[in-house]
């Protein structure tokens, strides 16, 4: 199983961030299939990629250590495909999805911290 994880603190209300990760992901072509105030899960749509390479997507967002100026995330991406090459699906999205956190309009990245 493929999986890879990094962490973020970026400058946004943790009343705003939910909102705002669902629109990032929804327009990075993943589908949102569940989500609560601290945790969000979005998928790929079958279809396109073979069953086993389809990436499922989690933000972890820490609201123990929120204050009105920033918050702690984790993003999580993971697929069922073994990860026999370094340059995998998995990883080609989960960077995608890491850059656009990274560099989103919405917010200012204080830290990111890959795992």
């Amino acid at each position: 199983m493929a999986r890879y994880t990094c962490s973020f603190i970026v400058s946004v209300a943790i009343d705003h961030l939910q909102p705002l990760m669902i629109e990032l992901l929804e327009s990075s072509g993943l589908d949102v299939q569940y989500y609560t105030p601290d945790y969000i899960m979005a998928r790929e749509a079958p279809g396109s990629i073979d069953f086993p390479k389809l990436v499922t997507v989690e933000i972890l967002i820490d609201k123990t250590t929120a204050t009105d100026l920033e918050t702690r995330m984790t993003l999580v991406g993971k697929s069922a495909e073994l990860p026999l090459k370094l340059d995998n699906h998995c990883r080609q999205v989960f960077d995608f999805i890491k850059q656009e956190i990274e560099h989103s309009r919405h917010w200012h990245l204080i830290q990111s911290l890959a795992g």
